[in-house]
């Protein structure tokens, strides 16, 4: 999924994050990804896997290389040398090598390809590292919160501070990111962004209402990256 987000969508989040955070000492941090990794790792653990069936259907029909050099190189040999064999079952492989990193190149392709556990992985890596960044332990109360989407992997994680994270089970914010993927799935994004918001304010109203001294210690604006 490519996606731009409007400055409409921007200015809703800001919004709805402002609003939000009226009602409580937590602070929210939204960002929006295009995709969390390049998983060009995945695409040379493909590679390797086309080397290996090559190899693998090389064993199951021998007759496939003496076949194959016969009909292009020399139609009236009898015995082909092991060492031509060798050397064809290498041609193969590395044939078959290529074209799948150059098939992998292909961004949306790679994703597609890409086993949905290890997108889930590393969605929540980038996550916790962003959190780690913007939000861990940069309020006063340890009280913030991001919100993160990944748009190519279709998969959103939501983060909290240690003090929220010891009186919120992460259950509760189911809510939040039904309404978040539900609009995304309709392309809405910034909806989606702004609806999980609202969601995840009222949680936190509940267990860490607004103080009297309570300051914006993060900032409300939605990043994109």
């Amino acid at each position: 999924m490519v996606m731009h987000l409007s400055k409409q969508d921007h200015a809703a989040v800001t919004a709805a994050v402002a609003a939000a955070e009226r009602g409580t000492d937590g602070e929210i941090v939204t960002v929006v990804a295009g995709r969390s990794d390049s998983y060009h790792d995945v695409a040379l653990h493909w590679a390797v896997l086309a080397m290996l069936l090559v190899l693998a259907l090389l064993s199951v029909w021998p007759g496939m290389a003496a076949a194959l050099y016969e009909r292009v190189f020399d139609p009236w040999t009898q015995v082909v040398h092991p060492s031509v064999l060798l050397l064809i079952a290498l041609l193969l492989q590395t044939l078959a090598f290529l074209a799948v990193r150059l098939l992998l190149a292909i961004p949306k392709l790679r994703i597609a390809m890409t086993p949905g556990a290890t997108k889930t992985r590393r969605v929540r890596r980038r996550a916790v590292g962003l959190f780690r960044t913007a939000a861990e332990k940069r309020t006063r109360a340890r009280t913030g919160v991001l919100l993160y989407l990944s748009l190519a992997e279709h998969r959103a994680e939501l983060i909290a501070d240690e003090a929220i994270h010891a009186k919120v089970a992460p259950e509760v914010w189911g809510e939040a990111m039904a309404a978040l993927v539900a609009s995304v799935r309709e392309g809405r994004v910034g909806e989606g962004m702004a609806r999980a918001v609202e969601q995840v304010g009222v949680v936190l109203a509940e267990h860490f209402p607004r103080s009297a001294d309570d300051i914006n210690e993060l900032p409300d604006r939605l990043i994109e990256l």
